[in-house]
């Protein structure tokens, strides 16, 4: 029979020793309930850093250029991205359900690009991305569009779902070509989406008080990748909005339009994560691929 006394008399409480648990990394994460904490954590790192990998491109411009195969010319990349950004049709038939990566769902859309984009609505409902298991899920806020009133309603309607669900909201600041990518712009839009509820914002980058947009959101602003640049350009961007402030980057064509998108993958996590200079991971990107320049 087991000694009942001496087990007691052996365990350790503690004593003196307060419970703690650790702040998040996240940025504004501290008060949000477990399930939400817990999600953010598996798309961002334990510095609070993040590599989103964009291949949602589909819901509006159709097979785009690089992404004519997502299990070909994607799914490899994976093993490099913190988090895969896609819609639930490429994730149920393309994505793995053994990857590891966080995954956030594309939740808003409706026209194509032969319409006026702003007039998206939700594309899903929240129960689907609890199916999914997803982190995340994006909805596009179109700051200053013709639609602006309804893209806000479409989030705030997702941020309402997620907080029943645990599940984060990312806003995605949607810059048409008639407005301009400033501080002044990129600071408003991302404030109003931070205050109206999502949890993560997704925004361009600015040449000028980048540093200003980021402070003064309340939540992780994640850089969004663009149109396609030169290597060296697009690292460069990466860098400095790490720099300024971003907590990482979601990009898409900047990577799966490379000649060799694993080499490019791999360079912007070092940017990203090991803190490489744009000379190194602008480097880091010629050795692994051979020696290409695009």
């Amino acid at each position: 029979m087991a000694d009942l006394d001496s087990t007691v008399a052996a365990k350790d409480f503690g004593l003196g020793t307060p419970q703690t648990v650790p702040a998040s990394p996240v940025k504004g994460s501290d008060q949000l309930d477990f399930g939400m904490r817990h999600r953010l954590g598996r798309i961002f790192s334990p510095a609070g850093r993040t590599v989103m990998l964009a291949f949602d491109h589909g819901y509006f411009q159709g097979p785009t250029r690089g992404l004519e195969r997502v299990d070909l010319n994607v799914v490899p990349l994976a093993p490099w991205a913190d988090a895969l950004m896609a819609t639930r049709g490429i994730i149920r038939t393309v994505v793995p359900a053994a990857s590891p990566n966080a995954l956030v769902l594309r939740a808003s859309g409706g026209p194509s690009i032969l319409k006026e984009l702003s007039n998206e609505r939700i594309a899903m409902d929240m129960a689907d991305a609890v199916r999914i298991d997803a982190a995340a899920v994006a909805v596009q806020v179109f700051i200053g569009g013709e639609n602006e009133t309804q893209s806000v309603h479409n989030m705030t309607r997702l941020v309402d779902q997620g907080l029943a669900t645990g599940i984060p909201v990312v806003g995605v600041t949607a810059v048409g070509r008639e407005l301009t990518r400033d501080a002044r712009y990129l600071g408003l839009a991302t404030r109003i989406i931070a205050e109206l509820g999502a949890q993560i914002v997704k925004t361009y980058y600015c040449e000028e008080d980048f540093s200003d947009v980021t402070a003064g959101c309340p939540v992780p602003v994640i850089m969004a990748g663009g149109k396609k640049l030169p290597v060296a350009d697009a690292l460069t961007m990466a860098w400095r909005a790490v720099d300024q402030g971003a907590s990482g980057v979601d990009m898409g064509r900047n990577i799966f339009q490379r000649q060799d998108p694993t080499a490019m993958i791999q360079a912007v996590r070092a940017v990203v994560h090991d803190g490489a200079s744009p000379a190194e991971a602008t480097e880091m990107y010629a050795d692994l691929s051979g020696g290409k320049q695009d």
